[in-house]
């Protein structure tokens, strides 16, 4: 595990997986440590993968001022860790609410992007839907013996956390092909990954930034959207929506797969990666005309 003080002082951890270029990687959750990212389904075997754990999870500190768990303060952190490691621009990853802070970073910082890869983003930090025909997504798992019990964990309200992990429970099979034992064990190792206060405080007192899209929509760097069929946090649509608005846009579909694809199919998953960024060109060194 390495560490590095970012932008507050606040020391933050994170390791390095893998050969090759290096790919900054930011887990989602949110407020979960990077370890359920795993070597995201071999893409170690191409690129050194730099895993880092946001603020008060996993092996880096708990800040002192809570406000900075929020999603556009964590944004600083990747800077911070770009600086660190000595890039002038960056091949960048994020997962889930992850993605959110990659795309917040792409609008504020679109000069130090080299690749910027999302898989399953949420887009609230963009002010869109993340589950956009989510009634077609479930439609397709109504044959699965759990579907009744899922469905209805995730529309449970309850205040109760104890009733909250209940029903988390009950609805995981939904983020996933298939609720077996690969499955299970991830699922069942993430309570323990979470530190709840950086859950708390990732959209609190959080407005969409209005310029965003406009901002992503000149973005020089290319970018990868992977939303897979079965996913309800995105849709596959909601996704096309997002990419439809960034004019460097590609978005990998990929068939019969949850909101963790290195879990559902490791290679489809490495495979879509790799091929993306040894494929598409990174913006020429020095391109634009203002620097962040």
């Amino acid at each position: 595990m390495r560490r590095f003080r970012s932008w507050d002082g606040t020391e933050l951890a994170y390791r390095l997986v893998g050969s090759g270029p290096p790919v900054v990687c930011v887990p989602g959750g949110p407020g979960q440590a990077a370890e359920y990212l795993g070597e995201l389904g071999g893409l170690g075997d191409f690129r050194t993968l730099i895993l880092v754990d946001n603020r008060g999870t996993g092996a880096s500190a708990v800040p002192e001022d809570p406000e900075t768990y929020r999603v556009d303060r964590l944004v600083l952190d990747v800077a911070a860790l770009r600086e660190h490691l000595r890039l002038d621009r960056m091949d960048l990853l994020g997962h889930s609410a992850g993605g959110g802070v990659c795309l917040t970073y792409a609008a504020a910082y679109p000069y130090r992007l080299g690749h910027l890869v999302l898989v399953a983003p949420w887009l609230r930090v963009a002010g869109m839907q993340t589950d956009s025909g989510l009634d077609e997504v479930l439609a397709r798992r109504v044959h699965e013996p759990w579907y009744a019990e899922a469905v209805a964990a995730l529309h449970a309200e309850t205040a109760s956390p104890r009733e909250l992990e209940r029903c988390r429970w009950l609805a995981a099979p939904l983020l996933y092909r298939r609720w077996d034992a690969a499955a299970q064990g991830q699922a069942a190792a993430e309570h323990a990954q979470f530190f709840q206060p950086a859950t708390d405080g990732f959209y609190a007192g959080f407005a969409p930034d209005p310029m965003m899209l406009k901002r992503l929509a000149v973005l020089e760097a290319p970018v990868l959207l992977v939303a897979g069929e079965y996913d309800i946090w995105p849709t596959c649509r909601a996704v096309r929506e997002l990419a439809a608005q960034i004019r460097r846009a590609e978005v990998a579909e990929l068939p019969r797969i949850g909101h963790f694809p290195w879990v559902d199919d490791p290679t489809v998953l490495r495979d879509t990666v790799e091929r993306f960024l040894a494929s598409r060109p990174a913006p020429p060194a020095g391109f634009g005309s203002s620097r962040r």
